[in-house]
């Protein structure tokens, strides 16, 4: 973040506004922990703030502190409209698009406000008066540390944003194995064990509570795994008459595309579920080493993301979406079998 920036952001919150704060749709852990720390901290400067998620997110993020006091846009539709009417002040957290909050775009698109973005991904559009994009960060939760740093109040982080912030980097690196996972990224996380970030109990609530739907759903998207060895690529399905078979609630596929990359030589995993109700096939593309799945998921999937985690869609339904994809495999055969 620069002087200019770091200058501005001192001056617009140097006098009261009425803050709104935007995550992603389907926002995970790296959105709402960013998105409740920041929350904290405005409100304890004495700003007005209030977190609107365009739509729901996983019940293993809901004990964060804080929780209570997002609105969902899509559930609280009114309210949530009259507090974007009346902003002053915009940050959008954990995207750099307006089309990555989906009905909410209309809405923010047509706002006149000051707009802040934090985020870490890749082609940022530039709505954003002010932004801070980083794509070497590990995730918005480092970025939002670093914004409080930048400010010079990291000794106003209390125990309540050391959780938030820890959250989201925990997840977002996937528990610090990430190649964004950096020397830097470990001396934050350390802070912010220091002050009151309570490592081994929020591990326990994102990773060590499953329902035994879950954990059935788990095995049935095992069991559905595909591997080609020869493109040294493994992926996985899930249709919705299986999401429904086993109860599936948001966010309980949370993680499972990452179980490709465990298998022996394989670089590129991907996961493939459909959702009938918005009438797509939701695609996450992960990958290992120096092959882009934000290029891939840019240049055949409506998506992007990061080099070695990125997202797509396809609005075909799923032998056709498996068949397409398998089919681009080997033009990519070269980078894949490096």
């Amino acid at each position: 973040m620069n002087s200019a920036s770091i200058a501005a952001v001192k001056k617009l919150l140097s006098v009261p506004q009425k803050i709104v704060i935007v995550p992603h749709k389907n926002p995970d852990g790296d959105a709402i922990g960013s998105t409740l720390a920041l929350w904290h901290y405005l409100s304890n400067l004495g700003q007005k703030a209030v977190i609107i998620s365009p739509n729901d997110y996983p019940k293993f993020l809901k004990w964060l502190p804080g929780n209570a006091h997002i609105l969902n846009f899509e559930r609280e539709n009114s309210q949530a409209k009259e507090a974007i009417e009346n902003a002053t002040v915009v940050f959008t957290l954990d995207f750099n698009h307006l089309g990555r909050i989906g009905q909410m775009h209309a809405v923010l698109e047509e706002k006149e406000a000051t707009f802040v973005m934090i985020d870490h991904h890749q082609a940022p559009s530039d709505y954003a008066e002010i932004m801070y994009s980083d794509v070497l960060m590990s995730s918005t939760c480092e970025m939002v540390y670093n914004f409080i740093e930048f400010l010079g109040d990291t000794s106003k982080i209390t125990p309540e944003i050391a959780n938030c912030l820890y959250t989201g980097i925990m997840t977002d690196t996937g528990s610090f194995k990430f190649s964004s996972t950096t020397s830097r990224t470990h001396k934050v996380v350390a802070e912010l064990i220091e002050k009151g970030a309570e490592n081994t109990k929020i591990h326990n609530h994102i990773y060590d509570t499953n329902s035994p739907s879950r954990l059935h759903l788990l095995g049935c998207a095992l069991k559905n795994m595909v591997i080609l060895t020869a493109y040294r690529t493994a992926y996985i399905t899930l249709t919705q008459e299986e999401l429904d078979t086993y109860d599936y609630q948001k966010g309980d596929t949370e993680g499972f595309v990452n179980y490709g990359l465990t298998i022996e030589n394989i670089r590129f995993a991907v996961i493939f579920i459909e959702n009938r109700e918005e009438g797509i096939i939701k695609i996450s593309f992960r990958s290992e080493g120096d092959f882009s799945v934000n290029e891939f998921a840019r240049n055949h999937f409506d998506g992007g993301g990061h080099n070695n985690a990125a997202g797509g869609k396809s609005d075909t339904n799923m032998k056709e979406t498996t068949a397409h994809f398998v089919s681009l495999l080997e033009h990519y055969k070269d980078k894949l079998m490096a």
